[in-house]
């Protein structure tokens, strides 16, 4: 979600400090919701500005750069293995190389992703001995 302007939260401001509207109509004329008129003005008196809060960011992914190349071993020894399987490979390589990382199997399957390297699935039952014609 992107943060509301700069100037979108000046004009909302001059308009409140101009008196002359009630918090609810500068809502209506600026098309934005009243409880985000008061979380604007709390923000301005509790810290002297009405700018966003920057934006922090995500944790930097533990499988990038040289790290990926563990990723693409495992998938390239057994292209068949479930994330799971493919979770317990990348983790028991990282600990023998004393890399102190561990890995989720949500975090593996980005990385695959990365890699460009497709998961081949095998079937959980036998084929079928009879082909339909």
């Amino acid at each position: 979600m992107e943060a509301i302007s700069q100037d979108l939260r000046d004009r909302v401001i001059a308009a409140v400090d101009e008196g002359t509207q009630s918090r609810g109509r500068i809502a209506e004329r600026f098309k934005v919701s009243y409880s985000w008129v008061g979380k604007l003005l709390r923000r301005r008196r509790e810290t002297g500005s009405a700018a966003a809060k920057p934006h922090t960011g995500n944790k930097p992914a533990v499988l990038s750069g040289e790290r990926l190349s563990v990723v693409r071993e495992a998938v390239d020894e057994r292209p068949d293995a479930t994330l799971a399987e493919l979770r317990d490979r990348v983790n028991r390589r990282l600990a023998a190389d004393g890399l102190g990382v561990t890995v989720s199997r949500s975090g593996v399957a980005r990385a695959v992703a990365k890699v460009d390297r497709p998961l081949k699935k095998r079937r959980c039952t036998p084929a079928r001995g009879t082909r339909r014609g």
